[in-house]
């Protein structure tokens, strides 16, 4: 490893505070891996538990590694040098057991890298049992897994705190071969063993995954039951996230009102919220350190006494900001407190530009309330508003589109009216996302709208409110989110993709050399009755998702 490397690295760890960094002892020794750079892992409160929760347990020291920066990765592909753990700069392929953390399928992309950086094999089948025991977790894994199931010898199905005492136990008293470790690891709930189940295809078509002798015909998705036994809080502060000088507290798990196109609304059933009294003690440690206190939760204004608690933050000398509001519960006490900490810019969701698509991916709000909502946070001189809005929605039409341009339109006239009277500016920000079918909600079965027909509609909207004073856009770009598409749905035949993918660095050469027709995957309608690669994880209630699927175009009929 070279000088800067080095100097890097001890930048980043001076540049810590808080965690505990044991630098020896343990009888399990493991490298929690974040297959994106640091800045990213170390905005991400899952990394963050995780870390916390192994390194808290006696018989075990827990390092972290993370994709190389772009110069060391240069660097390392260079001179064939191998990445490195943060904290003990030990090569990864030393350590008794690797753990993904992986919160977004996009960063699967990255786990083949880490692994040739790291000298293994991506494949499970092909390491020796004198090599780590690879794991992984996070909210991509227990969506579906199955993209990179064959790099994996455990997957944890479900959150963090209900398996991982279970699995450390195990894993710590090790004994038997690894075939004999993996049996016992898939009795444990929450426990999916990729080589325990065989893929069966029909007509080049998945057609579901057969267990073997000794594995469970379905993984259970496990969740806490009881968020208050453990805060879910920045664990280590750094300048060199996205949320410097922050202090994030995690409010809720879940949502209660399980939109038709959102899998956070399902995957985190039930909903679950922690006790005021225990946010508030948290929230009151990042207040005495200086910090801004980050409220962090599905929709924060669901929060019971949310109201009561941004104005005892104010009170106590503190600041905060919000993840999340709802359109149709805005608390006036909260956006006060909003308003003395300083906040300039809220964000809003009103998903589908026209009724007809709020109601097809069941919003349950209307424009009265958007305009309301809109008119109160004004009322309040908080003049930058951010509307999130999906296009590609199943039905969508020209028309939608049209009704979310008037929208938009309308927004805009009572900010530009408040700031003129005010003096000040104001400003509407446009967040514009391609719809993506995920698993576990109503609308897995649909296709995405084809790549070109929504540059199209993006087209349209820059001509439309592009050239306004006072309204920006941003939109996510569709072949990524194409991308994310193919992962979000695939089985494991993308697993030599990915790997294709990281040996020539570019994915389009990687499809031609696969043969593997990804557009099949992405644009397909799904037949009801078709087997899915998730199918295995015994997560929530399918009848229900058909139900709602049904229920959806019978409505948006």
């Amino acid at each position: 490893m070279s000088r800067k490397s080095i100097e890097r690295r001890r930048a980043l760890l001076a540049g810590e505070s808080g965690g505990e960094q044991r630098n020896s002892g343990g009888r399990l020794s493991c490298c929690l891996v974040y297959p994106n750079r640091y800045h990213s892992a170390m905005s991400n409160l899952g990394f963050q538990a995780v870390h916390a929760m192994m390194n808290a347990h006696p018989e075990v020291l827990c390092e972290r590694a993370f994709l190389p920066d772009r110069d060391e990765l240069a660097e390392l592909e260079r001179t064939g040098g191998t990445l490195l753990s943060l904290e003990g700069q030990r090569a990864l392929s030393s350590f008794d057991v690797i753990a993904f953390s992986v919160s977004f399928e996009s960063d699967y992309l990255n786990i083949p890298t880490i692994f040739r950086l790291s000298g293994m094999s991506p494949w499970a089948a092909e390491r020796s049992a004198r090599e780590p025991l690879v794991l992984a977790g996070g909210a991509a894994l227990f969506l579906n897994p199955e993209p990179v199931a064959p790099f994996l010898d455990l997957v944890c199905i479900g959150e963090a705190e209900p398996i991982l005492a279970d699995l450390l136990e195990l894993l710590k008293e090790g004994g038997g071969s690894r075939a004999e470790l993996l049996l016992q690891a898939c009795k444990i709930p929450g426990i999916y063993v990729p080589s325990l189940y065989q893929p069966q295809y029909l007509d080049g078509r998945f057609a579901g995954l057969k267990p073997q002798p000794g594995a469970p015909d379905r993984v259970l998705r496990v969740w806490e039951k009881e968020l208050d036994r453990r805060p879910t809080v920045t664990e280590i502060h750094t300048e060199a996230t996205e949320f410097s000088g922050m202090h994030l507290v995690e409010l809720s798990r879940g949502c209660p009102r399980a939109c038709r196109f959102c899998a956070a609304g399902f995957i985190y059933l039930p909903y679950r919220s922690r006790s005021l009294e225990g946010v508030r003690a948290e929230v009151l440690k990042g207040v005495a350190q200086g910090r801004k206190v980050g409220l962090v939760a599905a929709a924060v204004s669901d929060f019971s006494g949310i109201g009561d608690l941004c104005g005892e933050i104010v009170g106590a000398g503190g600041k905060f900001s919000v993840s999340s509001f709802r359109i149709d519960h805005l608390d006036d006490g909260m956006i006060e407190a909003l308003k003395a900490s300083g906040q300039k810019t809220v964000a809003l969701a009103p998903e589908g530009g026209s009724q007809r698509l709020r109601d097809l991916v069941k919003k349950g709000i209307d424009e009265e309330q958007i305009l309301a909502a809109c008119d109160k946070l004004i009322g309040h001189d908080i003049l930058n508003l951010k509307l999130y809005f999906i296009i590609g929605l199943p039905t969508e039409t020209e028309q939608d589109l049209e009704e979310l341009v008037l929208l938009v339109t309308r927004i805009r006239e009572r900010v530009l009216a408040a700031a003129k009277k005010n003096k000040r500016l104001g400003e509407v920000q446009l967040s514009v996302n391609p719809f993506i079918p995920k698993p576990f909600t109503p609308f897995q079965w649909c296709g995405m709208e084809p790549v070109k027909s929504l540059e199209a509609k993006w087209k349209y909207l820059q001509k439309a409110l592009g050239k306004l004073s006072n309204v920006k856009l941003q939109m996510e770009s569709p072949r990524e989110a194409y991308q994310q598409a193919l992962l979000s749905r695939g089985d494991r035949r993308l697993a030599q993709l990915l790997v294709l993918a990281d040996r020539s660095g570019n994915w389009k050469q990687a499809l031609r050399e696969a043969e593997f027709d990804a557009d099949a995957e992405v644009y397909r309608q799904v037949a009801l009755d078709e087997a899915l690669p998730w199918d295995f994880i015994d997560g929530g209630d399918c009848d229900r998702l058909k139900r709602e699927y049904l229920r959806a175009f019978e409505e948006g009929s």
